[in-house]
């Protein structure tokens, strides 16, 4: 269809008959996110008929909704290299017009700014020091202990608009600018905490963004399993991949929605969660 024909279709959501208007809303749900802007200039139009108004934001809600199960499916069956793309796509759950490239000009302004401080030939701890220093002193990130479940939390947006993330938000910030620079580190799935790996043949460590940047070994990684009372096991020390990661802040979201008993879009996100999962 032209876009004429669907100006026309989206016209027809106020019609009188209730079997045409379920037609128009069954066509128009086939079309996807296409139909969006112009659902947005018929809503705009129509601010004195609250009904319709309604109606066409559930109807948007609904594709913007299909749109990010869409896309995400699509980035794990396409191997799921991207790390940003796949938090990208997260962040639109709740900010649908969000541009990748503004997650990018963030990304790479700290990388720049690393770089100026950076060489290859540095011991491994101190490549990690610089990256501290522009992290947390240059741009001031910080763990956010205030609201730790908040949903804002796990969106990337959000995170360098505040300054503030949890373990793993802050961690896939880190990750990102650590990967630019060619480092070789990862993230690591430890129970109620997300640390990163730098990991070559010759040596491996973690490093705790979650407090500063802090640098420890597999040994503290043990002694923090035995306080937990839980079975040592591989993934505990061993790098996660991108997908496990985007999997946690989906599990991270339907908690945050749940502590603010916002049960519907919980159970968005779990349905996306198991979509990813299955």
């Amino acid at each position: 269809m032209n876009e004429s024909e669907i100006k026309a279709l989206v016209t027809l959501l106020d019609d009188d008959d209730s079997e045409v208007v379920q037609h128009v809303e069954k066509h128009l749900r086939t079309l996807g996110g296409t139909v969006i802007p112009l659902l947005e200039d018929h809503w705009q139009e129509n601010s004195l008929n609250p009904d319709l108004q309604k109606k066409i934001e559930d109807l948007i809600h609904d594709l913007q909704y299909n749109l990010v199960i869409e896309r995400l499916l699509a980035w794990k069956q396409n191997g799921h290299q991207d790390l940003l793309e796949g938090m990208w796509i997260i962040a639109t759950f709740q900010y649908p017009d969000l541009n990748i490239e503004k997650l990018k000009d963030y990304i790479n302004d700290m990388y720049f700014d690393a770089w100026l401080e950076f060489r290859e030939d540095m011991h491994p701890h101190d490549q990690i020091r610089v990256l501290n220093q522009i992290f947390f002193d240059k741009y001031k990130f910080l763990p956010n202990t205030k609201n730790f479940h908040s949903a804002a939390n796990s969106m990337l947006n959000q995170v360098f608009d505040l300054k503030k993330g949890n373990p793993i938000s802050l961690c896939v910030v880190y990750l990102l600018v650590a990967k630019r620079l060619g480092m070789p580190v990862s993230g690591v799935n430890l129970p109620s905490l997300f640390v990163l790996t730098y990991k070559t043949p010759q040596l491996q460590f973690y490093i705790n963004i979650f407090n500063r940047g802090l640098i420890f070994s597999k040994i503290d990684i043990g002694n923090y399993i035995k306080q937990m009372h839980l079975q040592p096991q591989d993934t505990f020390y061993q790098p996660c991949t991108n997908l496990d990661i985007v999997c946690r802040v989906l599990r991270n979201l339907v908690v945050a929605f749940e502590k603010v008993a916002d049960i519907e879009r919980a159970k968005e996100v779990d349905n996306i969660l198991k979509l990813i999962v299955d």
